[in-house]
């Protein structure tokens, strides 16, 4: 019974330590640029996407679908970035572990 009692402590610890570390994904934010920083997206750990900047240059009348995939390749590498950031600060909770959904 004890080492029960010893595994329900570690887990309610690793409970208390992932959720602290999700509140800590919510205060990270990451940025991504693209076509040499004409356009930025910031987005947040929840990715959730936080700002975009676009730089009057990249605007052309005559060139939409530039301007949309500039939008769209910055968009997804601020998504990108904050997977690796999601799987630094939580991978080390479901390292081992095969939870479906889970990093």
């Amino acid at each position: 019974m004890k080492n029960m009692g010893n595994m329900m402590k570690q887990m309610q610890k690793m409970q208390k330590d992932m959720q602290k570390a999700q509140e800590q994904l919510k205060e990270e934010t990451v940025e991504a640029t693209a076509g040499g920083g004409m356009v930025k997206v910031i987005a947040s750990g929840e990715k959730r996407i936080l700002d975009i900047q676009i730089n009057e240059e990249a605007v052309d009348p005559d060139d939409v679908e530039m301007l949309e995939d500039l939008v769209l390749a910055a968009t997804n590498e601020a998504l990108n970035k904050v997977d690796d950031v999601v799987n630094e600060k939580m991978g080390k909770f479901t390292k081992g572990m095969n939870l479906p959904g889970m990093m």
